[in-house]
């Protein structure tokens, strides 16, 4: 396959042939390919190491924090938005096995697909090396996310400052509108906030509420650029504060 040597070089650790192969295989690929295995079963056992390996790490390293506050900024370095961000940076996207659809539609820089193969090859290093390679592997990548943690909105529920700020500048309701795909057991979403009838962030996740979630922080940001400034707790300050 194609650009898998640079990318082992870069995740840091080998990963045999096969495990690697189907680590990178998304269904669209295995669809159009007499319905080969596709890497959602590693995508399961890589969430789970990677929850492990994020939730050890925070209970260690912070230990005035409550559960609550642990609980979210694990939320926020595990989210599909971090983990996209983790795979562009390792051009994962450029390796991924898509169908022909997937390719047309740009699948290889979706933030869904990029997180789900990024947890497959997590499990697939798992598989290879077990536990410690895996959990130091995660810690590299992800590691850096959890002292940026003010940075990826932890601790923000972005959907409740979005609600405060449209009340308090009486921008109109606030409507998400959200639509699913893929099968039953591997569904994605993708939810586009409407503000007084006016579509504004966007947001993927593989929950509705992980959607949502994402499309409210990004309607903040959309909002911060156009001078209103929201800050984490719902407050906002005028531009050049």
């Amino acid at each position: 396959m194609k650009n898998t040597e640079e990318l082992l070089k870069r995740l840091g650790v080998d990963i045999d042939a096969a495990p690697l192969r189907l680590a990178l295989t998304h269904r669209s690929y295995a669809y159009e390919h007499g319905g080969i295995p596709t890497n959602e079963r590693l995508e399961f056992l890589g969430d789970s190491i990677l929850g492990f390996s994020v939730t050890d790490a925070l209970y260690r390293d912070n230990p005035d924090l409550s559960e609550g506050e642990l609980a979210k900024r694990r939320s926020a370095v595990v989210s599909t938005k971090a983990l996209a961000s983790v795979a562009r940076q390792l051009n994962v996207g450029d390796c991924i096995l898509l169908g022909q659809g997937e390719k047309l539609t740009n699948g290889k820089d979706k933030s869904s697909i990029l997180a789900d193969t990024t947890e497959a090859l997590i499990g697939a290093v798992y598989l290879c090396h077990g536990m410690e390679t895996a959990r130091s592997m995660v810690m590299r990548l992800i590691g850096p996310l959890l002292q940026d943690a003010e940075a990826l909105g932890a601790g923000t529920d972005w959907k409740t400052s979005i609600q405060e700020i449209a009340a308090a500048r009486k921008l109109g309701d606030i409507e998400y509108r959200v639509t699913g795909s893929g099968p039953d057991h591997s569904r994605s979403f993708v939810a586009v906030l409407h503000i007084g009838g006016r579509a504004y962030g966007t947001g993927t996740g593989r929950s509705k509420k992980d959607a949502e979630q994402e499309a409210a922080a990004d309607t903040c940001r959309l909002l911060r650029e156009a001078g209103t400034l929201p800050l984490p707790g719902g407050t906002s300050a005028p531009a050049g504060a």
